[in-house]
């Protein structure tokens, strides 16, 4: 069974913190590493001009030396707040209510909190007691897509179920002048704050993605690409030189499945691409075989918004409905997240 996308609502929050700005704050607190030009020069090279903090730059829970309590505390109200925001938009899109909404799945992994997003958005958006509730807190940026996949599979366990999805991170809280390493200045200046949210049905509620197929894939071996970790200042966020390469060592096993039972099998018409930064973007073009055009929803938000984590794919599949491909052309949903892992949607677009 099919399961249909409704278009995603995006949720930004209002401070806008622009590369320079990234530069000059690493510059002042770092202005006596002997690669400092070479770190600005990466930093400039991630392809972000600009990106939303939900607090400013200087802020105590950002650039500044906020325990991990406060930057914990202030991580969830933020997200909580901009989930809301973009979920009633989304229910408001799609043109139900949150009397209407059988199951949420939520994605979140900035902060930690118990009772998670999934119990604070049920009673703040005033959704059914009895609705069904999946929570995932540790994807990263996988979690759009994922929750895309587990929203497809309770629709085909449950027909006539409306699945509400959302996402939200405020990565701005891995933030830290202590962090001194050339990848941690780079999500300095790669990562942005966002929430996001969809409908999933078995019924389209207008135009967009049919998802007819999905796939997820863990890396075997690579829990040394990308990790998240814990000290007294707060969440932070490491890489070694191999996470460089694991979005192309995901390319065989994505063959696989796009081409299994296709005896001509064609490079995908339109793809909304997690824009995890440059390589990632250049990686999965060659690795999918499609021009540069293809991926140009990814760039554009990877340029206006940075990385937002598992919002991104949302972001992206949303501006996919302001330049929508034509009706019935195959394509892709793709994201990577920390472990190494990989999910995907096969679909057709319905306009």
């Amino acid at each position: 069974m099919p399961s249909y996308v409704s278009m995603p609502s995006i949720a930004l929050p209002d401070h806008v913190v622009t590369t320079d700005d990234i530069c000059a704050d690493i510059s002042e607190h770092h202005g006596d590493n002997p690669r400092l030009g070479s770190i600005l020069r990466v930093v400039r090279a991630t392809g972000v001009h600009t990106r939303r903090f939900t607090r400013p730059l200087r802020s105590p829970t950002v650039a500044g030396t906020a325990t991990i309590g406060e930057r914990n505390r202030v991580a969830f109200a933020d997200s909580a707040r901009l989930a809301e925001e973009a979920a009633r938009a989304a229910l408001a899109t799609a043109g139900l209510t949150p009397a209407d909404v059988d199951c949420v799945v939520t994605s979140h992994t900035t902060s930690w909190a118990v009772p998670g997003l999934d119990v604070h958005l049920t009673g703040a958006l005033g959704l059914r007691p009895d609705v069904r509730r999946i929570s995932m807190a540790t994807l990263g940026c996988v979690g759009g897509a994922q929750a895309l996949i587990r929203a497809a599979r309770e629709v085909r366990a449950d027909p006539g179920s409306r699945v509400l999805v959302v996402a939200a991170e405020a990565i701005s809280t891995i933030y830290h002048h202590g962090d001194t390493t050339l990848e941690s200045m780079i999500y300095k200046a790669l990562f942005g704050d966002s929430a996001g949210a969809c409908v999933v049905t078995d019924t389209p509620l207008g135009p967009g993605l049919r998802i007819d197929d999905t796939w997820e894939y863990w890396l075997p071996d690579s829990h040394d690409r990308y990790w998240g970790r814990l000290d007294d200042a707060g969440l932070h966020f490491d890489s070694t030189r191999k996470a460089a390469n694991a979005a192309g060592d995901v390319m065989p096993a994505l063959h696989d499945w796009l081409h299994a039972g296709r005896t001509t099998p064609t490079p995908p018409r339109w793809a909304a691409i997690h824009p995890g930064g440059p390589r990632i973007l250049d990686d999965v073009a060659r690795g999918l075989d499609v021009e540069p055009k293809v991926l140009r929803h990814s760039w554009s938000s990877l340029e206006e918004n940075g990385n937002l984590g598992g919002v991104a794919v949302l972001d992206v599949l949303a501006r996919t409905h302001d330049d929508p491909p034509g009706d019935g052309e195959e394509g892709l949903l793709l994201a990577f997240g920390p472990g190494f892992v990989a999910a995907s949607c096969r679909g057709t677009w319905c306009a």
